[in-house]
């Protein structure tokens, strides 16, 4: 009878050391998924393949150190990373390379506008040069439909610090450029951050007053929207996001006072 107590008790040590054990090695193996998860994402290896982010994660806890180029692609990495399975905040403390633009400056505008330009596949980002000057947006290039140009027109006018748009675009039916989105899967983490950042960008969107989750594509947007139009504009911006295949925007319209 001693001796099965004593073998009782020896086994119980036994399975208690084990659990304890095995839980720092399951944490470790979720923090190495969350840093591998985010380096093979689709906003890192699209816009952020130059920039150089370390990222460490402890028990969900992540920690983004290391430079950028843009200031959008600081914001663009946190946001990524905070939609990963398994993380539980983000504390970013990248720095970004050089002297960034005053804010409302001719620069500062003029990246806004090339960044609201990049996250719309139905523009042509990468065949749309932009300069800006006192609060005029010039867009040169070229543009395979008129209504791609004239697409390219209202996203750059909804732009903060934008008054005015002169498109010189040129207009031809013969370009054909392969969308982003031809043969790859794009994550969730990447659709979510992508969907917050061109909200961000158009003044005509709350975007500190919407949530946006993703789940196989599917982007649920809620929230609150100050009317009808903005609730269907954000719609619209969402739905014009690289990876998404269909929006519930579940945004709630605020009531006039």
């Amino acid at each position: 009878m001693k001796m099965k107590t004593i073998y009782s008790v020896a086994l119980m040590v036994a399975v208690v050391a084990l659990l304890v054990a095995s839980v720092p090695v399951q944490a470790s193996t979720m923090d190495d998924s969350i840093a591998l998860s985010a380096k093979k994402s689709y906003v890192f290896i699209t816009y952020l393949q130059g920039d150089d982010i370390k990222i460490h994660s402890k028990d969900g806890v992540v920690s983004l150190t290391g430079t950028v180029s843009e200031e959008s692609h600081k914001s663009l990495a946190q946001e990524t990373v905070a939609g990963l399975p398994g993380v539980k905040s983000v504390d970013n403390r990248i720095e970004v390379k050089g002297v960034p633009p005053t804010i409302y400056s001719d620069a500062w505008v003029r990246d806004k506008v090339k960044a609201t330009l990049l996250f719309h596949p139905s523009v042509s980002a990468g065949n749309t040069e932009v300069d800006f000057k006192d609060g005029v947006v010039t867009l040169r290039g070229n543009a395979d439909s008129q209504a791609q140009k004239d697409l390219t027109t209202e996203y750059a006018k909804d732009v903060e610090g934008v008054k005015e748009v002169i498109n010189e675009m040129t207009v031809s039916k013969t370009l054909k450029e392969t969308p982003r989105t031809t043969g790859e899967r794009i994550d969730d983490a990447s659709i979510t951050a992508q969907v917050k950042m061109a909200l961000l960008f158009h003044r005509s969107t709350s975007a500190l007053h919407t949530t946006v989750e993703t789940m196989l594509g599917v982007v649920t947007v809620g929230g609150k929207a100050k009317n009808a139009a903005e609730k269907d504009l954000v719609t619209k911006l969402a739905n014009d996001v690289a990876g998404v295949s269909s929006v519930k925007n579940q945004m709630a319209i605020e009531e006039s006072k």
